[in-house]
């Protein structure tokens, strides 16, 4: 029976399928140009890590007359512009010469150069020991410290010698090559026995100081 209801069915859209961008899409030109972006700064990265070598450096002050140990020194790794100039230096990837002496003084952090070293048995370097009375030497002076050194006469006629009585020192920059502990210093009277690193010409300068000095006494001054 017709009750004069009409049955209306409601139509399905199409399915759209997706469409794979094409080359005129901005989207994949903008893709590729990241992607390659990407690929060149990494490869500029890497690159340059390549270009810097591993060297020795100083791990603390160094001073002239030292011999070179393995806590002296630290790794660090540098870019040199001009290859050559890598030959100036001690390469740490490549076995250190032993038994090394300082010829000069070298700062903490500073690379180590060629010039600055010599074989120990080639250096001219003079051990010399000096007494020092008590109170006269820093108690924190130890191996490798630079100090500078003064001579004092008992007495301002004493000064024979000009350079003890105008304020310079008779040592300057020396390096410490030995040093005792106080309760362990020589002498009964307390006094600290050093020992010092210095060139042949140094000590003849030094002991003609003392022969200049009537009743002569040494300052040691610690640097730094």
């Amino acid at each position: 029976m017709n009750l004069g209801i009409t049955s209306v069915t409601a139509g399905t859209p199409a399915a759209r399928r997706a469409s794979a961008p094409g080359w005129r899409d901005p989207r994949l030109w903008v893709g590729l140009a990241i992607v390659a972006a990407s690929v060149l700064v990494g490869g500029l990265v890497l690159g340059s890590s390549d270009d810097t070598v591993p060297v020795w450096a100083a791990a603390d002050s160094l001073g002239s007359g030292q011999v070179l140990t393995a806590d002296d020194l630290a790794v660090r790794r540098v870019r040199f512009d001009d290859s050559g100039a890598l030959t100036a230096y001690f390469r740490a990837d490549q076995r250190l010469p032993a038994d090394l002496r300082l010829s000069r003084d070298v700062g903490a952090g500073e690379l180590l150069p060629r010039a600055a070293v010599a074989p120990a048995a080639d250096n001219d370097l003079r051990q010399v020991p000096v007494s020092v009375a008590p109170g006269q030497v820093p108690g924190a002076v130890g191996v490798g410290d630079l100090v500078d050194v003064y001579v004092r006469p008992a007495s301002r006629a004493g000064c024979r010698a000009s350079t003890v009585c105008d304020g310079r020192p008779a040592l300057s920059g020396v390096t410490v090559l030995a040093a005792p502990h106080e309760e362990d210093a020589f002498g009964s009277d307390g006094s600290r026995t050093l020992v010092l690193g210095m060139s042949g010409a140094e000590a003849q300068r030094f002991f003609h100081l003392l022969a200049s000095t009537d009743d002569a006494a040494l300052t040691v001054v610690g640097r730094g």
